[in-house]
């Protein structure tokens, strides 16, 4: 069966992106804080989380916009991550997808209080989602969603990822392979795993079915900060729409600073290899899982 992954992306993102704007919508864009959350979240960006989500409620062949909520909550924190992550106390960015960051943009507290303001909408968005949404959950399955949600963006997830990527600038110590995955499976793999999962409880999958997909989902989650390390170093500024050769200035903890280039890039393709074998028994409706895994090695950006 062919299957076009670009086309595929393509109409996922184009729903996603109309849902996140009826979420805007319902505030007044002349204020600034509405301007800058505005600024960031409909900025572009690979939409990757959410259509993971899509993705993997499409496994159990039910209609995938029942997970459009969590769709679009997850999305609404990855891009509060991101804002938080380019202020100069973080990682001092200038550029994010491809535009000046939030910070340049308008000015540092307005980019901390749109990132907030994201983080706590996008509880709202699946708490209350009869305002922009025609099908979603029920009570039951949305509450498990804020559960599983908060629990991989907080202090047992990606929060906590974030403080151990930050402390390693300060510290020469435990700056090794296995320290460096647990930053990474907080840091990014969370935010990714709880994608997956939160698209197959949606649908209302069963337990063994979204175990294998968590084990698929946690093996391109490291993998794709894998690839992120390397196109720091190998990427085009022009494609990423950042700046590349930041992790060597800054002394960064990477896996090829640790293991070098050509051994991450055998771990990154050794990673997704597990990951499609965990979903190897799963039929074409699996397809779109299968072609990202290949996706997020392959990608430049």
């Amino acid at each position: 069966m062919n299957f076009n992954l670009p086309q595929y992306l393509s109409e996922k993102q184009a729903i996603i992106n109309q849902y996140l704007k009826l979420i805007l919508n319902q505030y007044d864009k002349s204020h600034e804080l509405i301007m800058a959350m505005d600024h960031s979240l409909m900025a572009g960006g690979k939409r990757l989380r959410p259509i993971l989500s899509i993705a993997s409620a499409q496994v159990l062949g039910n209609d995938f916009l029942i997970a459009l909520p969590a769709c679009c909550a997850i999305e609404m924190i990855h891009t509060y991550s991101l804002i938080h992550d380019d202020l100069p106390a973080m990682d001092n960015d200038d550029l994010r997808r491809g535009l000046p960051t939030c910070h340049k943009k308008f000015c540092e507290a307005t980019a901390i209080l749109a990132g907030d303001a994201l983080l706590t909408q996008a509880f709202n968005v699946i708490s209350n989602p009869e305002q922009i949404f025609d099908i979603y959950p029920d009570d039951e399955t949305r509450i498990k969603l804020i559960f599983k949600i908060s629990q991989a963006a907080g202090i047992k997830g990606m929060v906590q990822g974030q403080m151990l990527d930050m402390q390693a600038f300060d510290s020469k110590q435990n700056k090794d392979l296995e320290h460096l995955h647990q930053i990474h499976e907080l840091k990014t793999g969370k935010m990714i795993t709880v994608s997956v999962e939160a698209g197959a409880l949606s649908v209302g999958s069963d337990s063994k079915t979204i175990e294998k997909l968590i084990v698929y989902a946690d093996k391109i989650g490291l993998a794709f900060q894998v690839i992120d390390d390397i196109l720091n170093i190998e990427g085009d500024p022009k494609i990423m729409g950042k700046a590349a050769g930041s992790d060597i200035l800054n002394d960064k903890m990477t896996f090829p600073a640790i293991i070098g280039l050509e051994a991450s890039k055998k771990y990154a393709k050794k990673l997704i290899d597990s990951a499609l074998e965990a979903i190897w028994e799963f039929d074409e409706k699996a397809i779109p899982l299968r072609a990202i895994a290949n996706y997020i090695i392959n990608r430049d950006h």
